[in-house]
């Protein structure tokens, strides 16, 4: 008996231990922020705005070049998030303020129904209606994340949507100055005017950017002090680009395109740059392929397990080189009797960037024209503040004033743009 017991303990020491491994399901953590922008981190060569956690993450896992959304407008975008399709797939889905049709599948709560506890604080799904939905898409609500670790059952996986209201506007007037943001430094994209007014606006979004990065520190550093850090899969991001002009609601870099970092313990090489292209939709499936849950066919998405798990830098699966994105409609900016929205489709490559509109005729940051407009709206497809304001009662100044204002206001830029050679900044 004794050599039984023996060469037993023998055999479990020899075996390798996959099978618990592959049994023990991944926590996961996604941290996505409102209106923050590639490239405006850090990590991505921004020396104007500092992101210590979201570096962290970047440097103990993989920074993603080229993370897109489906949709640079909030509903869309997340909903686009949240069931792993092209927005233009969702029917009222699509849509700024609408309503996600019940009955679609959404990672979260196949996740929970796979037996994984489910919550979520500050800004997941929305804005928009959830008529005939029984529970909330991105999982039960509560106050902060630390509440709901603190109740954590030790050997129950866990999802939890960490969103923040950050860096959308309204801004407080000089904040990014008063809290030591240096205008001289923040990242300009060479369709703004270089003015102060300008430069202290982008400083003022930085400032929120910086919050949203203290709040997710505070979140990992709860992971590390439950002992839960290295068994849980971190995602930070945001949902498009800056709510300023020619960004948010656009499908240029400036609007489409996010800064993705994920860490997920050993699991994820560290260390890495990838700049497979790869979309939102992808990471609902990437989470039930991770937790081990059938993905759904309805899903469009792509399981970027390999890519994660890859210990390959650059472009690691070369069918990952074409995104697609598009919009229906933001805001309703149009003239008041066809308030509808500027429809168009894109499709990026490393060298060009295609962008096809449906409606031309139409102002694609909405129309000038206040007193015709839908409820008097003022070019509102574009968030207002100082920086929109600066672009159009400066347009007439000169030429490099009046080509800002046609690139953020008019629509009068090119379809087709040639890309420059990637950079950490690139211009476009």
């Amino acid at each position: 008996m004794r050599r039984i017991l023996l060469l037993l303990a023998i055999i479990a020491i020899l075996i390798p231990q996959t099978a618990d491994a592959a049994e023990k399901r991944p926590n996961i953590l996604f941290c996505i922020a409102d209106d923050w922008g590639w490239p405006h981190a850090s990590a991505y060569g921004d020396d104007g705005v500092k992101t210590p956690t979201f570096d962290r993450l970047a440097k103990e896992g993989v920074l993603f070049e080229h993370a897109y959304v489906s949709s640079p407008s909030c509903t869309p975008c997340r909903n686009a998030l949240l069931t792993g399709q092209w927005h233009w797939r969702l029917d009222t889905g699509a849509n700024l303020w609408s309503q996600l049709p019940v009955g679609l599948p959404v990672f979260p709560l196949l996740l929970e129904d796979a037996g994984y506890r489910v919550g979520t604080s500050g800004k997941s799904y929305g804005p928009g209606r959830l008529e005939g939905w029984n529970r909330f898409p991105a999982g039960k609500k509560f106050r902060n994340f630390q509440e709901f670790l603190k109740d954590q059952p030790g050997d129950e996986p866990f999802c939890y949507w960490l969103g923040s209201s950050d860096p959308h506007r309204p801004y407080k007037l000089g904040s990014g100055k008063a809290a030591g943001i240096d205008p001289a430094k923040v990242h300009l994209f060479p369709h703004y005017p270089d003015d102060e007014a300008v430069r202290s606006d982008i400083a003022d979004y930085y400032f929120e950017v910086q919050r949203f990065d203290g709040l997710i520190g505070s979140a990992v550093a709860a992971l590390e002090a439950a002992g839960k850090l290295d068994d849980t899969i971190i995602v930070m991001t945001g949902d498009h680009g800056m709510p300023f002009p020619r960004c948010k609601g656009n499908l240029y870099d400036s609007g489409v395109r996010v800064p993705l970092a994920v860490r997920w313990g050993d699991r994820v090489p560290a260390g890495r740059r990838v700049t497979d292209m790869v979309s939102f939709t992808d990471i609902g499936p990437t989470f039930l392929s991770a937790a081990g849950v059938d993905v759904p066919e309805i899903m469009t998405g792509r399981n970027l397990l390999p890519i994660l798990l890859s210990d390959k830098a650059g472009r690691v699966d070369p069918q990952y080189d074409t995104m697609y994105f598009g919009k229906e409609r933001h805001c309703p900016a149009q003239v008041a009797d066809n308030p509808g929205g500027y429809p168009c489709r894109a499709i990026r490559t490393d060298d060009f960037l295609y962008i096809r509109n449906f409606d031309p005729e139409r102002w694609p940051a909405g129309t000038p024209d206040y007193k015709n407009a839908y409820k008097n709206s003022w070019i509102g497809d574009c968030d207002g503040g100082p920086t929109k304001r600066y672009i159009v009662a400066n347009r007439d100044l000169d030429d490099a004033h009046r080509r800002s204002y046609d690139l953020c206001c008019d629509g009068s830029g090119e379809s087709l743009v040639a890309l420059k050679p990637t950079t950490q900044l690139s211009a476009n």
